[in-house]
């Protein structure tokens, strides 16, 4: 039956031709482990012009991984497909059928569950016609571990729905709704301790126990898209962003909690241009009062353009805008416009943060990245080379390898990421580069040097195993002496940089040096589509050039059941 379903849905896309649609109504949720497997086969099968998932901003729409997963099962590289492959482009099919015959054939479930549901091996309840699709799907997290450094049982407890569909093949809406507990590891507390945050959420409250490490938040994300022509794609929601092909992201990243946006992406010939105007949470009021948190504003575009069919080029401005008595710049609206003469112009403080990234793809096996972020640049302080505190920059350079030395689905990715002190921030809330007490970029702040790496293997179709490791070198702030307060050395990006202690001599990793080595094995089993085991193991080990009586070593080890959700991932 299956190789019949496979035969058909190559029928239907030999019929189809690739004939090339509009950009797609709806998105790919962002998933790290979705995203590794599209990211292999966009290096692997492609570039396909417009066809392609533009990897340099994410989600991706579903019908660009829907056309990828078509050219994978008709060759679309000379490569025959492994058993993992295999199982992969038909998963990538099948769970974006909407927008596509072949994964809609091979989607169809032979013994639907009482008759109406689970009609198709990915969803729930669905609804298919021409003018309308909607798919209905549940949503579930359990896990539970134990981490060495706390006596209670360290886990996540998340039920929700998620709800997707399409009107008119172009308009598109989609929400995501749950429930959350989690009582979190030790190294997760010391971060809500510090910035009153939960990470990668906005609202929550203390779960039974005042003070304690259990948290209750309810997740909320949603929206509605419109592919308003073949080539524009505009959506308006309250979620988040990525930009960059990298593990991290020094530009825009999803660490923080998701925020309300405004977003137009425009796809033609060469470019892709994306418009992103965002309202983000200033600061989370601690004092449990009901009271309207103070709004800040971004505004972000970001172009990007094909040298070559392999070579990638993107320049990007943002501003970040707001304080009390002013709102919302509307000169910022103009999609075409440089942010920093809107600024200069209406006589403001805003922070502009400028730069430019890079894509490289190599003989369908590797790919080369980077980033570059400016967010204050002086030619003449850099020159000096005397640590002048605005030298503000980040730099990323990485690179992917797939099929390492010739072992089908064994990849690499090796990163290494530099971000000078007091990088992202600002005089205030109000225009750091930060939303809801999280950060918008990279999750450990600035003031940092990082190695990381992803080593992924697929030996099996429903089994994946991933190892990660992460070296960084961070300078944190600390107490010089008993009685004078904690100073700022630049790594969080929380603080305002005018409590910075020294106008010259700044170096990255100054402060109290601390040295992290993060070391995450996780092992991942799919019994059916989009349900998930995970086993998983991680191990901690710091230290501190000031304060040596913190050093310690942390082991953390869970078991997961995820249905219709990505992992809850704490990397920093």
């Amino acid at each position: 039956m299956k190789k019949l379903l496979l035969f058909a849905a190559l029928g239907l896309l030999t019929s189809q031709s690739f004939a090339q649609t509009t950009q797609g109504a709806n998105y790919v949720p962002l998933d790290a482990d979705t995203y590794r497997l599209i990211d292999r086969y966009a290096i692997k099968y492609g570039p396909d012009s417009l066809q392609d998932p533009h990897t340099s901003t994410r989600p991706y729409t579903r019908a660009a991984v829907a056309r990828l997963g078509e050219r994978m099962l008709v060759g679309g590289n000379s490569a025959p497909l492994s058993r993992a492959d295999m199982f992969n482009a038909e998963y990538l099919l099948k769970d974006n059928w909407t927008n596509s015959p072949a994964g809609d054939s091979l989607n169809r479930s032979p013994k639907p569950f009482l008759k109406y549901f689970y009609r198709d091996q990915t969803d729930l309840f669905h609804v298919s016609n021409p003018d309308f699709k909607l798919r209905v799907n549940p949503v579930l997290l359990l896990s539970a571990g134990k981490d060495n450094d706390t006596d209670n049982l360290v886990y996540v407890n998340t039920r929700g729905v998620q709800i997707e569909g399409t009107i008119d093949q172009r308009l598109g809406f989609y929400t995501f709704l749950a429930d959350n507990q989690q009582q979190v590891p030790s190294y997760v507390q010391e971060r809500v301790l510090r910035d009153g945050i939960v990470p990668h959420e906005g609202y929550w409250k203390f779960f039974k126990t005042v003070g304690g490490n259990a948290y209750d938040f309810f997740t909320a994300r949603g929206g509605i898209t419109y592919a308003a022509t073949k080539h524009i794609n505009v959506q308006l929601a309250h979620d988040r962003n990525f930009i960059g092909n990298g593990y991290r992201s020094l530009i825009l990243s999803d660490y923080s909690a998701p925020y309300f946006f405004l977003k137009l992406n425009t796809r033609i010939w060469k470019f892709n241009y994306q418009n992103l105007f965002a309202e983000l949470t200033a600061r989370r009021s601690l004092d449990g009062l009901d009271t309207l948190y103070p709004k800040k504003y971004l505004a972000m575009h970001h172009l990007s353009f094909d040298v070559t069919d392999n070579f990638n080029i993107g320049v990007f401005e943002s501003e970040v805008s707001g304080g009390p008595g002013r709102g919302l710049e509307l000169q910022y609206f103009n999609p075409v416009i440089f942010y920093r003469a809107i600024e200069q112009n209406v006589g403001s403080t805003d922070n502009a943060l400028l730069g430019m990234d890079f894509k490289w793809n190599i003989k369908h096996r590797g790919q080369l990245y980077g980033q570059l972020v400016l967010d204050e640049f002086k030619l003449s302080e850099i020159r000096a080379g005397n640590g002048w505190w605005a030298n503000k920059q980040a730099v990323q350079l990485g690179g992917k390898y797939i099929d390492v030395a010739g072992l089908r689905n064994l990849d690499l990715q090796l990163e290494f990421n530099y971000i000078r002190p007091y990088t992202y921030q600002h005089e205030n809330e109000y225009t750091n580069y930060q939303h809801y007490q999280q950060p918008l970029a990279h999750p450990m702040g600035a003031n940092l040097t990082e190695f990381l790496g992803v080593l992924s293997y697929q030996p099996l179709p429903r089994l994946m195993l991933v190892g990660k490791a992460f070296y960084s070198v961070q300078g944190l702030d600390f107490q010089s002496a008993p009685d004078m307060p904690i100073e700022n050395y630049g790594g969080n990006v929380l603080l305002p940089y005018t409590t910075r202690p020294m106008e010259y001599g700044n170096t990255t990793g100054q402060g109290n040096k601390t040295k992290l080595l993060h070391a995450d094995f996780t092992a991942t089993y799919q019994p059916r589509l989009n349900l998930f085991v995970d086993a998983k193991f991680i191990a901690r080990h710091r230290s501190y050039e000031q304060t040596p009586g913190l050093d310690g070593n942390e082991i953390y080890a869970s078991l997961a059941l995820r249905w219709n959700i990505a992992q809850r991932l704490h990397e920093f």
